[in-house]
């Protein structure tokens, strides 16, 4: 056989091997587990931290306020040194709409070892421990939720006996780079956190998604949180994984009815949106960014070039393994478009997609060693953190 016919079969064994041993990552049945009415409702802070939102809280906050809870809840907005006036839109939207009380802090600036946003949920969980509640729900200013997703949260939690749960927010899909690449942002996150092996008790693997993070408060105190992870920069996931570690259950799937608003309408906000923890995810590491780009080109860029150099040289070997690669991939990638109720013909173009994670990631690495490292929200912090355990 020729090198490229050898090349396509190792690809299309990689496949075979996504498809069956890497904890059926593609399906996108993981949603709320089982759950009934608990015989007392417990209370819940919400904390919501926030820098620069006054354009998203007119169309999230209204959600919170509006929740259909039978037991106690409140909300707890973090205002992060914005400049746009974001507490006070908070406190109109507030008065507007009633609904759950909600307490607005402004913490300052972020101290020593400290990102931002965690900087934030801090002093927004101290302020909720004041109301010694029960829960948390750690939601991002950029989320939407239904009236009943706060009462469906906790009674997977109670039921389920759950320290964390947590689901991932349907993102917008309205513009056409948003369709082209935020499936794929949560099917590669789906790829390297296999949802099933997440929700396993006692597995390694370890993940939440950030927009909707529902965590006993009492396991938030075994595991030291927020300021054993005051460092991270991909924070939902170190979250989790300091969770487990302190003997928690966690639970993630992907959401119905918790949604997130912020648009990406060019490719360069997906990119930034991506860019920014990329490189972080790799532990900083040149090595694991070597691997990272072979793995991804052997993946998902051999299939479709070995199918048409095949196809092109008469070599049939290479053209049926990489066509058959790209069937598999492909095939893989329908769920998670069915679930964002987009055309399946988007499916053939995910190694283009791929291409542009590809960039983003050595992208991010280019940032790092400019000394721009990761960042959110105008911060940058150029500490490396360590990545999260499998």
């Amino acid at each position: 056989m020729s090198a490229v016919a050898w090349i396509a079969v190792g690809s299309l064994a990689a496949w075979v091997w996504l498809l069956l041993g890497q904890g059926f990552f593609w399906r996108t049945d993981q949603r709320l587990p089982r759950r009934e009415d608990p015989d007392r409702w417990p209370s819940v802070a919400i904390v919501v931290p926030a820098r620069d939102e006054a354009d998203m809280l007119p169309v999230s906050l209204p959600s919170l306020l509006a929740q259909d809870y039978p037991g106690r809840a409140e909300v707890f907005l973090v205002d992060d040194c914005s400049g746009d006036g974001t507490g006070d839109v908070a406190r109109a939207l507030s008065v507007r709409f009633g609904g759950l009380p909600v307490t607005v802090v402004q913490p300052g600036e972020p101290g020593p070892g400290w990102t931002g946003k965690l900087w934030a949920v801090r002093h927004g969980i101290s302020l909720a421990r004041t109301r010694k509640p029960d829960y948390l729900l750690l939601t991002d200013a950029d989320i939407a939720h239904e009236p009943d997703s706060l009462r469906e949260l906790v009674a997977a939690a109670e039921s389920g006996g759950f320290d964390l749960v947590s689901q991932m927010a349907r993102l917008r899909v309205s513009s056409l780079w948003e369709r082209l690449v935020v499936p794929a942002f949560v099917y590669f996150f789906s790829q390297l956190y296999p949802f099933r092996w997440v929700n396993r008790a006692g597995a390694r693997t370890a993940a939440a998604a950030g927009g909707c993070v529902l965590l006993r408060t009492g396991a938030a105190e075994r595991a030291r949180v927020p300021d054993s992870i005051r460092q991270a920069v991909i924070d939902d996931v170190s979250l989790a994984r300091a969770v487990r570690r302190s003997g928690g259950r966690i639970w993630l799937g992907l959401a119905e009815r918790v949604d997130s608003v912020r648009p990406y309408p060019r490719l360069a906000d997906l990119w930034r949106m991506v860019s920014r923890s990329a490189y972080a995810q790799l532990r900083h590491s040149p090595a694991l960014l070597l691997g990272t780009v072979l793995g991804l080109a052997l993946v998902y860029l051999v299939p479709p070039v070995a199918l048409v150099t095949g196809l092109s040289a008469g070599d049939p070997v290479a053209a049926w393994a990489g066509g058959l690669a790209w069937a598999v991939m492909a095939g893989t990638y329908l769920p998670m478009l069915g679930h964002y109720r987009q055309s399946l013909w988007l499916a053939p173009l995910l190694p283009f997609t791929a291409v542009l994670y590809l960039l983003m990631t050595v992208d991010s690495a280019v940032q790092h060693y400019r000394g721009r490292g990761a960042a959110w929200k105008g911060r940058t912090y150029a500490r490396p953190e360590a990545a999260p355990d499998r």
